[in-house]
Order: structure tokens, then sequence, then C-alpha cells
């Protein structure tokens, strides 16, 4: 994960990819540049919200939406989110 940082950066700041309200990346666009970085990267923070769930007793989902609001106000100006609603907007400075 450590690894794939600096390119899901790269994509963020072309504002490529966001991070949608359940704690995943998701392109914003129609333009995939590097998908695979995206996908790896979403399949790994799976595992770990699988293993935070099975350990506070709770849903994949719950944490993943939790994780979601914490990486939106850790978030540069300019990235974009996803509210709760499913509304994609650029985080203001």
């Amino acid at each position: 994960m450590i690894e794939r940082l600096p390119t899901i950066r790269e994509l963020k700041a072309k504002g490529l990819v966001g991070e949608n309200n359940k704690g995943y990346l998701e392109f914003v666009g129609s333009e995939k540049e590097k998908a695979k970085v995206i996908k790896a990267e979403n399949k790994d923070r799976k595992k770990v919200y699988d293993a935070i769930a099975k350990q506070q007793g709770t849903t994949v989902k719950l944490v993943g939406q939790h994780r979601a609001i914490q990486i939106a106000k850790k978030a540069k100006p300019g990235e974009w989110l996803q509210d709760a609603n499913g509304k994609w907007y650029q985080k203001g400075k």
C-alpha cells in the first residue's frame, strides 16, 4: 500500500481519482489512468476493513464509512470526495 501512495497522490492531484463515501478510491471522470493501482489499493483496503470489523465486532461497511470520514478530514484542497448522499465535490481551501 505504501508503494502505491505516490501514484495515488498523483492521480488525486490530477483530479482523476477521489475518495468515495465507503472508504475506497473511485475514478471521478471517464479517464481511468492506472486502474490496476486503484483496484489493488481498494482490494487491500477491504482486507484492512475486514480485519478491523472482526476485531471491533462490526461490519466492513461501517468501518469503510468511518474511514471515509477520516480521509475527508485529511484531504487536501481540490481533492475529490463523495458526500454521504453520493454527490461528488472538491474539498475547499
